[in-house]
């Protein structure tokens, strides 16, 4: 367990120590996952390292099959467990997506709201590693757009402990995102005991000329895009959505009314992304008040190239939300 009384901790401690809390607050809490118990170095990247000496049996290595063991989660969560279950990186989702969408997503709406499925899905993902293109892919808005389940993406160490925290005291299927260079940098500690419940935007930055929405390294290059235009006499806000699905509208929404224009960020393409949802709300709410078109940025449309100087075009960057800032105020 990473050290509480500490003033920053990567987000791998965070949410190792979310675990743990919440394991130690409450019985029915459980992990599953590939290699996430210590005899096998707590997963691939040490996340839940510490916890199955502690839990013990709690805390389940399983083979490699996450159809498997995302059935074993939903079920153990119909049966009364708060489930933790790790799939290893995002791209592997595809592998259970029949548990995850016609199971854990639908049986609280066909059972009349007599069973519900406190499941937490743990997965990573992210461009920057070279980890080729069947390792990085962010495909957040497949379950966003799917009926009966909430998606997270915490941008630091804080709110990941916190954001987590929520998931697992959530009765509904969550899907909790983590960005792969983001569990290696340091950032404010959270204080422990904190719970974000679903469903809560962030302002990061606040400003008075345009909005930078996003989510995950969007809010690193939004922030980044707001510090140097700054310098340029530019005011941004930067709102940090945290809940994917559902949208926090009322924060969204009171940002852009004040500023009147906006900028949607997010890692995953561009085409058919969370930013078009955004952007399409943006509009049908304030038509009238905006002072020009909602600017969108994502990746671009392609698998996740390896050789690092193709993968850095692949990304999107701070100044290429900067470029789109200028491009709204004309």
């Amino acid at each position: 367990m990473s050290d509480s009384k500490a003033e920053t901790m990567t987000m791998l401690q965070a949410i190792n120590l979310a675990m743990h809390d919440a394991m130690a607050a409450d019985e029915s809490v459980i992990l599953l996952g590939e290699d996430v118990a210590d005899p096998e170095c707590g997963g691939v990247v040490g996340i839940s390292k510490g916890l199955s000496t502690e839990f013990g049996d709690r805390v389940r290595s399983t083979p490699i099959s996450e159809q498997g063991f995302m059935g074993a989660g939903v079920g153990a969560a119909i049966a009364g467990m708060r489930p933790i279950v790790e799939i290893m990186l995002m791209n592997f989702m595809t592998v259970c997506m029949d548990q995850v969408v016609n199971h854990a997503a639908k049986l609280r709406f066909m059972s009349g709201g007599q069973t519900n499925v406190p499941l937490t899905i743990r997965t990573m993902s992210g461009a920057g590693m070279q980890t080729g293109g069947q390792h990085t892919d962010w495909t957040e808005v497949w379950f966003a757009h799917t009926a009966g389940m909430h998606v997270v993406m915490p941008s630091n160490p804080a709110d990941a402990y916190g954001m987590l925290r929520g998931c697992i005291e959530n009765d509904d299927p969550c899907l909790f995102l983590e960005l792969i260079p983001a569990l290696f940098t340091p950032g404010p500690a959270p204080i422990r005991g904190t719970v974000i419940p679903v469903g809560k935007a962030r302002v990061a930055r606040e400003g008075s000329d345009v909005s930078i929405i996003a989510y995950g390294r969007g809010v690193w290059d939004g922030l980044a895009a707001a510090e140097s235009l700054a310098g340029q006499g530019v005011s941004v806000e930067v709102v940090d959505l945290r809940s994917i699905s559902p949208l926090d509208d009322e924060t969204i929404l009171n940002s852009v009314s004040k500023t009147g224009r906006a900028v949607v960020v997010h890692e995953a393409l561009r085409s058919f992304g969370v930013g078009a949802e955004v952007s399409s709300r943006i509009h049908e709410h304030l038509f009238g008040q905006l002072k020009a078109p909602v600017q969108r940025i994502g990746s671009s449309e392609c698998p996740t190239p390896f050789a690092k100087h193709m993968e850095a075009a692949f990304l999107h960057s701070a100044e290429e939300v900067e470029t789109a800032v200028k491009v709204t105020l004309g």
